[in-house]
């Protein structure tokens, strides 16, 4: 479960900053500004990605993950 919320997550984020590509590429049409289109896809990804290290840092602290990093002293 906590694999698939973050597969999720980072799906989320890289589809919003292509998205923000897309817009970026594309251009107004009609005389529309492609900067309103573009600036919300990358708001999105910032909340994305803030909601993100919010729920790993939650996790971590309920004791739901646990870090298993790399010793340095052996």
């Amino acid at each position: 479960m906590k694999v698939l919320f973050v597969g999720l997550a980072f799906a989320a984020i890289f589809g919003a900053l292509a998205l923000a590509g897309v817009y970026m590429v594309r251009g107004g049409r009609g005389g529309s500004s492609k900067g309103g289109d573009m600036m919300r896809a990358l708001a999105v990804r910032i909340a994305v990605s803030v909601v993100l290290f919010i729920a790993i840092l939650m996790a971590w602290q309920l004791g739901w993950i646990h870090p298993t990093g790399v010793p340095l002293k052996q």
